[in-house]
């Protein structure tokens, strides 16, 4: 039996999440399906509403047969190195296809641009040209994609999906893309119909206000104490206050924005607030989002030097098909498979666990050991 492979975050899983699957299952009925899954923390540089083990329970109920962690190093990043790093694990664990969501629903269109992204020496060119005027990567990139093809991927998902698309080109994958039509505004902080995005569920929900028509009933189980990023904003003043002097050293404070941190961090009294004292063209609130997320969990640009690679897939969750899968293909993966974390070592793992430490502080204590724990006490979810 074959597989197909899908990248989320999850955060939260809502309807729109619940109709992809659906779509997936009714075009490949006899086909298993892989997730590759951010954590605790997401790309955008969010923490997750809902931890990594609730979203694994959750996936699960709805069908998915197993469940890949996205190392912490790999999924607080740019698109690019996000998008590399899950392809990677997809082509290890063997899917036959790749599903995701697309505003202009044109995979020869997305196809077509990411063979130029890696062909053509003009993209490279002009990408770089527009960097050095200012302006943010992603507009960049959707510029430099239109002067040569007259095409516009400017959506958020379409330049993720196209993202996975290179990343299947200059690997040489065989991983086949195929999209389905997103169902809803990706930005958008207002609940629109079912199938709302995730970003205006976060945003009602932080308000107090009521989810139940947005969400699956599996989800609502979960969402009783719900993780938001302002959570965490004094343990990120108190952090970068502490340490005033050495804020260059994490990953991705660029030379010169550190300046701008000292500046704004002691009248900020939020870090959306901060995010949108310190945001410019160049610095876009997520890159912004995503550097504080590496302050706040003490990450390096030293330490990360060390992680180009997928180095082992941590299985979160499987039922009796990922299990058939995992044994089909243990003997031709080449990384080691990690269901016990305490019986391997790797300093992506160290990482993974400083991140769920810090995750789980601003639980009350009795929650808070248990989430720790969780990282290395957790066996896979068996469904």
């Amino acid at each position: 039996m074959r597989s197909v492979g899908i990248i989320c975050e999850y955060n939260p899983f809502h309807n729109g999440h619940l109709f992809h699957l659906e779509q997936i299952k009714e075009k490949f009925p006899n086909h298993r399906i892989v997730l590759v899954m951010s954590g605790n923390f997401t790309q955008r540089g969010d923490v997750s509403i809902i931890n990594k083990w609730d979203k694994t329970e959750i996936a699960l109920f709805y069908g998915v047969d197993l469940v890949v962690e996205l190392p912490f190093v790999f999924a607080v990043q740019s698109a690019d190195i996000f998008a590399c790093a899950s392809i990677e694990l997809l082509d290890m664990l063997q899917v036959e296809y790749l599903v995701f969501g697309s505003e202009c629903n044109q995979i020869d269109c997305l196809i077509e641009c990411a063979k130029i992204q890696l062909e053509n020496k003009k993209y490279n060119k002009l990408v770089k040209q527009y960097l050095e005027e200012g302006i943010n990567y992603p507009t960049a990139l959707s510029k430099a994609l239109y002067e040569l093809t007259g095409k516009r991927i400017k959506e958020p998902n379409d330049i993720l999906g196209m993202t996975y698309i290179r990343e299947i080109l200059r690997i040489g994958s065989t991983i086949k893309p195929v999209s389905i039509p997103r169902q809803n505004n990706y930005n958008s902080l207002e609940l629109e119909g079912p199938m709302s995005s995730a970003t205006s569920i976060r945003h009602a929900l932080q308000e107090g206000r009521y989810v139940l028509d947005y969400v699956p009933t599996e989800t609502l189980k979960y969402l009783t104490e719900p993780h938001f990023t302002s959570d965490y904003f004094s343990l990120l003043k108190y952090k970068i206050l502490s340490d005033l002097k050495h804020l260059n050293l994490y990953q991705t404070v660029d030379e010169g924005i550190e300046n701008r941190i000292c500046k704004f961090i002691i009248s900020s009294k939020t870090l959306d607030e901060l995010i949108l004292k310190m945001k410019t063209k160049r610095y876009t609130y997520n890159k912004l989002a995503r550097m504080f997320t590496h302050i706040l969990c003490n990450v390096t640009r030293e330490e990360m030097k060390q992680f180009q690679k997928i180095e082992y897939i941590r299985i979160l969750g499987f039922n009796k098909k990922g299990r058939e899968l995992l044994k089909e293909i243990k003997n031709q993966v080449p990384v080691p498979i990690v269901t016990n974390f305490s019986s391997f070592k790797n300093p992506m793992l160290d990482i993974e666990f400083r991140a769920t430490c810090i995750y789980a502080s601003i639980l009350e204590e009795q929650k808070k050991i248990k989430l720790i724990e969780s990282e290395y006490k957790n066996s896979p979810i068996i469904k």
